[in-house]
């Protein structure tokens, strides 16, 4: 796979689903950071305390399993004033689960959030971006937002350099971009050496880091 594929998401593939969010059309210095997985007591309170340094807000997908295992920092996104997510009860793959499953697994997560905050608008992110088009008319249905992303980091990746992350996820950035970062074990080392690059890169140049 070419590395503009690799990192960015072809234009077409962007028309060809227009229900989801690919980004946000903006001629704004804006980037919407994005982050999968958590919250964790590994690693999300250093993605927030590296947010603060950079004024930076984002969306936090949130897995329900680990929002009830973790409410305290589950609420600390909140308090910091950062958006949140559904990202199934158990991280599920769409293609591997039947769609009347996987809607009550996202049910159980929505609830979960639920204990915590009454949301104006209800975000979901697919698990490793699998979908089906019957399941996400089911979404849509239930009013959810579908945020899909047009830059991923490949911050899980152990075969690609933390330098090599930052300079794809650099190039590919632009105004009204959504990137996904993972607030998990696996981006743990990378998250920590390129994040506050990253953010310092477009924080220098006037760009600015909002919420979904």
């Amino acid at each position: 796979m070419s590395d503009w594929a690799f990192y960015k998401t072809p234009k077409i593939i962007q028309r060809i689903f227009p229900s989801f969010q690919w980004k946000v059309d903006s001629n704004e210095k804006i980037i919407y950071p994005t982050f999968d997985d958590g919250p964790i007591p590994e690693l999300t309170h250093e993605i927030l305390s590296i947010l603060n340094d950079f004024n930076a807000k984002a969306t936090f997908f949130c897995v329900g399993d680990n929002i009830k295992k973790y409410p305290e920092i589950f609420k600390s996104i909140l308090e910091n004033g950062h958006s949140v997510g559904n990202h199934t009860f158990n991280h599920l793959k769409a293609w591997k689960t039947n769609d009347d499953e996987y809607l009550k697994n996202v049910n159980f997560c929505q609830q979960e959030i639920e204990k915590h905050v009454i949301q104006d608008k209800k975000l979901f992110r697919f698990p490793y971006g699998q979908f089906n088009l019957n399941l996400a008319r089911k979404l849509k249905k239930a009013d959810y937002d579908l945020i899909m992303w047009d830059v991923l980091s490949k911050d899980y990746n152990i075969s690609i350099s933390s330098d090599r992350i930052l300079q794809k996820s650099i190039e590919n950035s632009e105004h009204g971009s959504i990137i996904v970062f993972h607030d998990n074990l696996k981006a743990k080392e990378k998250i920590m050496q390129f994040l506050p690059l990253y953010l310092k890169h477009f924080y220098d140049i006037g760009y600015k880091f909002k919420k979904l």
